[in-house]
């Protein structure tokens, strides 16, 4: 029995989540075995996420013209060779000298790392946006909640849950072998979604012989510009991501130095945080419905400053696994609010571009959470003892994020008040 269009296509995100959650252990670890210069590890990161501010609308503008399909199956093999890539460069390198506090000890492979990172990135951005687009084209509308919500819960499993620790496995064995394996899956990923039969390119955009991608693109932009709602859950989630990328590249050399914890502790503690994200995703339309939309996003927004100074002072990896397990739970809670708002008020003729335009907000602001947490560690190790400059991005992070709830409790509880929300989105 051939398996259904809908099944192809949730098989083939759950590999790409599965390699995104190895990537998020090789990428950063690597590097940290090349260099215990926290800027230079957080430049790989940065390489990683930077094509999000760089690429997001121009992919928006490509996934409302072409067969989001063929995108998809794409991008998937360009993230198969570049992992490829990176594994001949590390296997070249091996066996690695031991990691400088300054430079690097193989300068070849750690560009081949950044440049990969690049690549792999930018086929991120258009791959991401042209999946969220295609998915209303596999089911009816009315049965869109409960695929996405088998959407998500593969992607949260795959992604955070079984990824990160089985990234750690595979640095524990041999350093390159997540790449092998993350080349592997994207390639069987682009052969799943290849499978898959039909045209998918927008329908609104056939049969069009002159298009103009300003007049497009601006048709987007303006659409958010007139939705304050959306503009304002964009900001606050890209102060969010700003903050959580500050915590998160931070974590790889606090968990290695202060914690002296292992590669596979480390993939354990990111599994401990997806539970919580599982948890809270499978919870949180009852939590949406006991509190409301507005004091759901305004408490869960507000949950992010004491679990970051958790992190900071958490003594062992069992109590930063937990401290991760209730961050990530509030977290799921918050997107259960912010992607159905999203989904519920951008038209499905604007969905690539009015969504690349928000996400130009929400994630364009990673790659200078990365930067100022590598600088902020560089600058303070000297002046105060290491141990104490690795762990100030933390509390940079938990004071940027109470600013944020602050700023944003008062508009999050009128742009999202039952009362209000009709009367705005009917005006976007």
């Amino acid at each position: 029995m051939p398996f259904s269009p809908l099944t192809r296509f949730i098989a083939a995100s759950g590999l790409t989540n599965l390699g995104d959650g190895i990537a998020t252990i090789a990428w950063a670890w690597t590097a940290s075995l090349m260099t215990r210069d926290p800027l230079l590890v957080a430049l790989v990161a940065i390489a990683l996420r930077l094509p999000w501010a760089v690429f997001a609308l121009p992919a928006g503008i490509v996934a409302d013209r072409v067969d989001r399909r063929k995108l998809i199956l794409a991008m998937d093999l360009v993230r198969s060779l570049a992992f490829a890539a990176a594994l001949i460069a590390l296997l070249l390198a091996m066996p690695l000298a031991a990691a400088p506090v300054e430079g690097v000890s193989s300068l070849p492979a750690f560009l081949a790392l950044i440049v990969a990172a690049l690549v792999v990135g930018a086929a991120e951005v258009f791959r991401d946006n042209a999946a969220q687009t295609m998915l209303p084209a596999l089911v009816a509308h009315d049965a869109l909640e409960q695929a996405n919500g088998r959407l998500w819960s593969i992607e949260i499993a795959g992604n955070a849950l079984v990824g990160p620790p089985l990234g750690a496995l595979l640095v524990a064995i041999v350093l390159p072998l997540p790449f092998a394996a993350n080349a592997g899956a994207y390639a069987i990923a682009a052969l799943i979604i290849a499978g898959i039969a039909g045209t998918f390119r927008p329908q609104a955009e056939r049969g069009e012989a002159a298009r103009d991608w300003r007049r497009e693109l601006e048709e987007g932009l303006a659409f958010l510009r007139k939705a304050p709602l959306l503009r304002m859950l964009a900001w606050l989630t890209g102060l969010w991501n700003l903050f959580f990328q500050m915590v998160m590249i931070a974590l790889v050399l606090h968990v290695q130095e202060n914690l002296g914890l292992s590669s596979t502790a480390y993939g354990l503690i990111l599994a401990a945080g997806a539970l919580g994200g599982i948890a809270g995703g499978l919870v949180g339309e009852r939590i949406v419905r006991f509190l409301g939309p507005a004091r759901t996003t305004q408490i869960t927004l507000f949950w992010s400053a004491p679990s970051f100074i958790g992190v900071a002072l958490a003594p062992d990896a069992v109590s930063l696994g937990v401290v991760l397990f209730f961050f990530e739970f509030a977290g799921l809670v918050w997107n259960t609010v912010s992607v159905s708002t999203r989904q519920r008020m951008i038209p499905d003729r604007l969905l690539g571009r009015v969504n690349s335009a928000y996400r130009l907000l929400a994630w364009g602001m990673m790659p200078l959470g990365l930067a100022l947490s590598g600088l902020i560690v560089r600058v303070a190790d000297g002046p105060l003892p290491r141990e104490v400059a690795l762990t100030l991005p933390f509390w940079v992070a938990a004071s940027g994020v109470l600013v944020t709830t602050i700023f944003g409790w008062r508009p999050l509880a009128r742009g999202l008040a039952p009362a209000v929300r009709p009367k705005m989105e009917a005006g976007a």
